[in-house]
């Protein structure tokens, strides 16, 4: 067809894909989770501790996947990483997690924020009221504009990547700068009782009730607790890995997708543990964990600005999500264009738009987050995905020691940062919280796993499919006269 081409146009700067990594990352999480965290955790200490190891197994994940995006630098990032080291039922897998829930579920799920804070300022957007009552379905004015946001951030992307980008580049330096302000102001209403008080006995490991603080965990019980105050904070760090999806258009790949996912990460790593430090300066542990519907940074704003505190973490949640929804609208599409590529998608998702862009798989991506935002469920499924997640990305960088094995003349322009040992302790830390989640909060486990393997017979299914499209003419098959066979 004279309108679809067959490459991908590297328009994406090395800015551009550092932008990527950073506004993927901040969505509303940092505004809110470090509630749970500290519900869980019960410390000052081990509220940063959380946030370190999670920032640690963030950076050292990304300087890992920066030796497979030098090596394949090309569309579907993560997808086509499984597929080199494991086989295509592995890589299908996790295509089919992504689809159905992970990144479409994410999407809906940060929509739905930038609705529920975008009531503040207009109140007829609020997640309270209802539209449309269908009795088995209650739809809300916050769910319509969620899919709305959706919906206008898709066609924005559908028109080429440079439209994408502009939005990416803009929106996620507007919410760096504001985050860094925020710490800045909250320096300035520093409060030193309240800061001892908080780390006065910091290292105490314990559950913070609505009532104070209860009696300290057993030691196989504190592992449980940080595992589950972790489910918060990775959620939170997730998606640094976007830009690899998008490789095939970013300059330079085999540098700047390695570079940018460093650059990225270190820079909200930092800013999330200096956010988190300057809630401990200013706010109660009590008031940290028990905020209304978790909001610390709203809690925050109010001692820092007073009345006019809410509005303006409204706004910055605006900001925050619309510029990650768009990054994570631009990317997820080349997930399934490389699923489509290799005969286990719509066809259709394969081919690139007159803009080189994978617009069908835009549109079908823009369809399921939407059921997801109407579902109302997307949250709780993001709590059972992390296990996945974490899953998924543990098997990714042990691939870098299976490829070490079966490809090690592969030209290998970047090499892992502090082979073999630090991609090794990301697998046993992985390791390690997925196996607590099983034990302590088997609910953020077995349905993220249940939904991953509905894919194997899925994946039989469609392999079947593919085989008897192309099965062999039979020999008692009868050729006409004057037909081409």
């Amino acid at each position: 067809m004279k309108e679809e081409l067959k490459e991908f146009k590297p328009s994406l700067r090395l800015v551009d894909a550092t932008m990527l990594v950073a506004g993927s990352m901040i969505g509303s999480g940092i505004f809110i989770v470090s509630a749970d965290i500290t519900r869980n955790v019960g410390s000052s200490g081990w509220l940063l501790v959380v946030w370190l190891i999670t920032g640690f197994m963030t950076l050292t994940a990304a300087l890992s996947y920066g030796e497979l995006s030098a090596m394949y630098p090309k569309a579907g990032g993560q997808y086509v990483y499984l597929k080199e080291a494991y086989n295509p039922l592995v890589s299908f897998l996790y295509g089919w997690s992504f689809f159905t829930v992970i990144q479409t579920a994410t999407i809906a799920a940060v929509g739905v924020a930038f609705a529920k804070f975008t009531a503040y300022l207009l109140p007829q957007f609020s997640e309270d009221q209802v539209v449309l009552d269908l009795g088995f379905l209650q739809v809300s004015p916050a769910q319509l504009l969620a899919i709305v946001v959706i919906i206008s951030l898709t066609y924005v992307n559908s028109r080429g990547v440079n439209a994408g980008k502009s939005i990416q580049t803009v929106f996620t330096m507007a919410k760096l700068l504001s985050l860094f302000g925020l710490i800045v102001f909250g320096l300035f209403f520093f409060q030193k009782d309240i800061w001892q008080v908080n780390w006065n006995n910091a290292w105490e490991l314990k559950p913070l009730a609505g009532t104070g603080n209860t009696t300290s965990y057993t030691t196989m019980a504190a592992f449980g607790a940080i595992a589950a105050a972790m489910v918060g904070s990775i959620f939170s760090s997730d998606s640094w890995h976007n830009v690899t999806f998008v490789a095939g258009e970013i300059r330079n790949p085999k540098r700047n997708v390695g570079l940018s996912l460093a650059l990225g990460t270190i820079m909200v790593t930092v800013l999330y543990i200096l956010t988190n430090l300057m809630y401990t300066g200013i706010l109660s542990l009590h008031d940290i964990a028990h905020a209304d519907k978790d909001r610390v940074a709203v809690s925050a704003s109010q001692v820092i600005f007073g009345s006019s505190g809410t509005v303006i973490i409204a706004l910055m949640i605006m900001v925050s999500t619309f510029g990650c929804n768009n990054g994570l609208i631009m990317a997820g599409a080349r997930v399934y264009y490389s699923m489509a590529k290799d005969g286990l998608f719509f066809r259709k998702v394969g081919l690139l738009n007159r803009n080189s862009v994978p617009a069908f798989g835009l549109w079908v991506q823009c369809l399921v987050a939407s059921l997801w935002c109407l579902s109302g469920k997307y949250g709780d499924l993001l709590d059972m995905i992390s296990f996945v997640v974490v899953m998924f990305y543990v098997l990714t960088i042990a691939g870098i020691f299976i490829l070490r094995q079966k490809r090690p003349d592969a030209e290998r322009p970047y090499k892992a940062f502090g082979y073999p040992f630090l991609p090794a302790i990301y697998i046993i830390m992985g390791l390690a919280f997925c196996v607590l989640l099983i034990i302590y909060k088997p609910r953020f486990t077995w349905p993220g796993l249940i939904i991953t393997l509905i894919g194997i017979p899925v994946y039989l299914l469609i392999n079947k499919s593919k085989r008897n499209e192309h099965e062999p003419i039979s020999e008692n098959h009868e050729i006409k006269p004057g037909v081409e066979n």
